[in-house]
């Protein structure tokens, strides 16, 4: 199994910044693609962003696309995720997720395993 851990929410005013970490432990050799996903209160789980193993390919939804940066420290076993210009719709749990396959998913069925999330507010 594979263990993942998000870290760095908090609360923020408007355009301000947060950087989010994932640290990922256990079978962490199967683990390819990684992705950021959120959830507001009475909504959806909501595609954020992912990254390939060699951190080539970098699809972002287009609701936060030139705001958030993803990127992958592989020997760390780490995912980031840099917000910047944050808004108030940003506000949501944000959850980490680890794909076995090395593709860039953008649904959460393709995700194999998932972190408890942290809580990001933004006030305006």
């Amino acid at each position: 199994q594979v263990q993942l851990v998000e870290s760095g929410g908090g609360l923020v005013q408007a355009g301000g910044s947060l950087r989010l970490s994932c640290a990922a432990s256990g079978r962490t050799f199967s683990m390819n693609a990684m992705g950021w996903f959120r959830q507001a209160p009475g909504k959806d789980r909501e595609f954020v962003a992912c990254i390939n193993w060699s951190g080539a390919a970098t699809p972002y939804a287009d609701s936060v696309k030139g705001r958030f940066t993803i990127s992958r420290d592989n020997a760390k076993n780490t995912v980031y995720l840099r917000m910047n210009n944050l808004e108030p719709e940003d506000t949501a749990v944000y959850y980490c997720a680890a794909s076995l396959w090395d593709s860039i998913p953008t649904t959460a069925s393709r995700y194999a395993y998932w972190g408890q999330g942290t809580q990001v507010t933004v006030s305006s």
